[in-house]
Formats: C-alpha cells, structure tokens, sequence
C-alpha cells in the first residue's frame, strides 16, 4: 500500500486529548498559548555537497537547487560554499534536487579523467522530505557521463480501442541518438526492471545484500549483433511488440510498421510484422512471455546496457528472504548506460519508496497520471536545445526533472 505521506504527516501533528481535559485546558490555557506558529513560515537551507568522483574540487556557487511540491517549483542558487536558503516557505512534504552539466574540460579538471568527451551531469535529489521547521539539510550528489543513445520515449500505457475496450498492442520504447556522431546499437541490451506491486528489493534490500551493484530485471532484450545497425545523430530506434498499423483499431495509437525491432510473441497471440528485425530475447522471469513485458499502469522501468560477457549466465535471485518463485535476473550497475525509473501512480500520489534505481542511475522517477492506463499517455524526455536542426534532449539524470506526460506526441516526434 503506498504512503500518503502528507496525511501522515497531518495525522501525526493532531493533538491526542480526550473531550473532556481538553475542553478544560482550553479554558485555562486559551489566554497564553499561541497556536498561530502551527503554520508559521520556515527557513529551510541546503547544502550542496560535491560528487565523490570529484576528487580534485569543483565550484560549487550559482547552481539551482529547486524544490517542488505538487507540482509547483521554487528555486534558489547556491553561495560559493554551496548553500541554498528558502526562506518563508509553508511547512510540507517536499522534493528537494539539483541538477547541472560539466564540460569535458570541467569533467577532466575536478576528476583528472578524460572519458567525458560529451561532458556530464551532476544531480541530486531527495523525495519526500518532511520540512515542518527551521531546517539545514546536505544534498548528495552524483555524477554521470553523458551518453550517446538515451531512452527517448517509454509508452506502456495502452489506450481504448474502438469499442471502448482495454487496448495494449501498440505499446514501445524508443532510444535516440543525442550525440553528433554516427552510433552503432548492435549488441546493445534492453533490460526491462522487475515491476512486482511490493518491489522484489527495496533500494534498502539491495544495499544490504548486493553493496547497491546490480538493479533486477524482470526481462533482457538484446538488439541483434549479427550485422551493424547505424543509427544518425538525432534519430531513434523504435521498438515495439507489434510492428504494424495500429490506428484503425485505436485512434490515439500509432503506425509501427517502421519499426526498427520487433519482440517477437512466440505463443502467436500478437500480429507480429515479418518485415521488422526481431529483438534477441535474453531472459525473461515468466516462460510464457516472449514480448516486453510492460505493465499499463506501472512501473516500467528501463536500462540500457553493453557488456562482451554472456548475459544469459548472469546470477538470478528470488525476491528479498523467498527461496522460491519468479526469480530476476542481477544487472551490474557499472554496465549501464542509461535508466529510467518509471513507478507506479495510485490515487494517493506516487510512493517514492518503491524506487528501483539508485540515485547514481537515475536520482528521480517519471509516470503517467493515470493509476491504470489506458489513457494513450507516455513518458517523453523533453528537449534541452537544438544544434542546428539536430534535436538534444534533456540528460539531467533526474527524470523528475527530464521527462514529461504526453498524449499527443507520436513515434520519433519531441516536443520542441
């Protein structure tokens, strides 16, 4: 069951009295207590602490550390020590993050490494932080190399058919190219996370037994190595269950016959498109399932990969203290390129501690705002700039801060 943390929070400031004392030490104290500090504005100032990576310094003045709360945004920049101060803001339960980019230059000076030839992103980010005083906080972050290929676009919510009936066949995902180079994705892994309703391993869990160095998956697809497969800066790779038309069944749908790769259904209860490359299908937790395995509702989590080991050896576990049962495959955190923790949204909110991936990975999390789909929402990462004619999309490593809802995008279109 997800928390509502702001009515347990409300729930825990409500005063405890019987009837009857209360009334009395209202009549006795009404004169000298003051409730008007219950909703009393608060100071809250955060510290912005450097990467670890960062072993050789960094400055850490000017950068905007922003808090949110349903969905309204406040910002203040940090001083040379890297302190941001919010002053007056209503005591409540809030995001709190940061996010900027370091050239490869800057990347090269504070680390006294080269690898960051595109440059990198620092964030940080705390969910549900309860502010009900004067507070200072430290905000970690953490430090990623920009990648070339980024997951684009994940659309599992499904739609209405026609008829009004549940529709689910034309659900995809899409990488695109950020890089100004050519990029071959031969060989290159897509891991779907494991998706139970009580995450198999907490973040907690997995600290305790695996030292925060895999993620689980449910699913490893793997994009064909068996010749090169280009893919132009600024394009994108589609792929999908069902590599056909789909709009004459459900209007918000899309055409995928260009699909790029197609998850095959080897038990034949999918139109599949004989034309489209088939995707390698590496493991799957469920024997029955050969097609991605996307949830309408949530989660969906996803993660990019390249590895020359065999991925199909990697260890499984079952879930955190079962012997027995779905068993998920162990992704090592140090070959992935790309995530996005996508969680599930109920009617109470999202409940942030269902997070599968670490902070490093992705220090935030997308969904759609339905709690069941159906809706033909998806997850788009938004646009950051354009070169040229040559889109870039956002690469925080925040997907709070990344991504948007849409309803209305179709396949290889960004919100520009």
């Amino acid at each position: 069951m997800a928390w509502n943390y702001t009515s347990t929070y409300k729930q825990m400031m409500k005063p405890k009295i019987a009837p009857a004392l209360l009334c009395t030490l209202l009549f006795v104290l009404a004169a000298c207590v003051d409730y008007s500090d219950a909703v009393a504005p608060v100071t809250l100032n955060v510290t912005v602490e450097r990467p670890a990576d960062f072993t050789q310094g960094a400055d850490l003045a000017g950068k905007t550390v922003t808090l949110t709360l349903n969905g309204v945004q406040q910002t203040a920049l940090t001083d040379a020590q890297g302190k941001a101060s919010f002053v007056g803001i209503a005591p409540d339960i809030y995001t709190i993050s940061t996010s900027w980019q370091v050239s490869a230059a800057e990347y090269a000076a504070y680390t006294g490494d080269n690898v960051a030839t595109d440059g990198a992103s620092v964030t940080g980010s705390i969910n549900a932080q309860v502010v009900s005083a004067d507070a200072s906080l430290t905000l970690s972050t953490h430090v990623a190399v920009n990648r070339s290929v980024v997951i684009g676009k994940v659309y599992y919510a499904g739609s209405k058919d026609t008829n009004n009936k549940n529709y689910l066949a034309g659900r995809y995902i899409e990488l695109f190219n950020q890089s100004d180079s050519v990029v071959d994705v031969a060989g290159m892994y897509i891991a779907l996370l494991e998706s139970e309703s009580t995450p198999a391993y907490t973040l907690a869990n997995l600290h305790e037994k695996f030292a925060d160095s895999v993620v689980l998956a449910k699913q490893v697809f793997r994009i064909p190595a068996d010749k090169i497969y280009k893919v132009q800066p600024g394009e994108t790779v589609l792929i999908t269950n069902s590599a056909v038309n789909h709009t004459p069944s459900a209007a918000q749908e899309n055409d995928l016959t260009t699909a790029n790769f197609e998850a095959k259904d080897a038990m034949g209860r999918t139109r599949n498109n004989p034309d489209v490359p088939a995707l390698t299908l590496v493991y799957s937790a469920y024997a029955s399932i050969s097609q991605m395995n996307l949830s309408q509702g949530g989660p969906c989590g996803v993660a990019l990969f390249r590895t020359a080991e065999d991925v199909s050896a990697w260890g499984k576990t079952y879930a955190y203290g079962k012997l027995k049962g779905t068993e998920f495959v162990k992704i090592p955190v140090r070959y992935i390129s790309d995530a996005v923790d996508i969680l599930k949204r109920s009617n109470q909110g999202v409940d942030v501690s269902t997070k599968r991936l670490y902070p490093n990975l992705d220090a935030g999390y997308t969904n759609i705002q339905s709690p069941s789909g159906y809706t033909g929402e998806l997850v788009v990462r938004k646009v950051a700039r354009k070169v040229g004619q040559r889109l870039i999309l956002q690469d925080t490593n925040n997907s709070n801060n990344d991504f948007q809802v849409s309803t209305t995008l179709k396949i290889r279109q960004y919100e520009e």
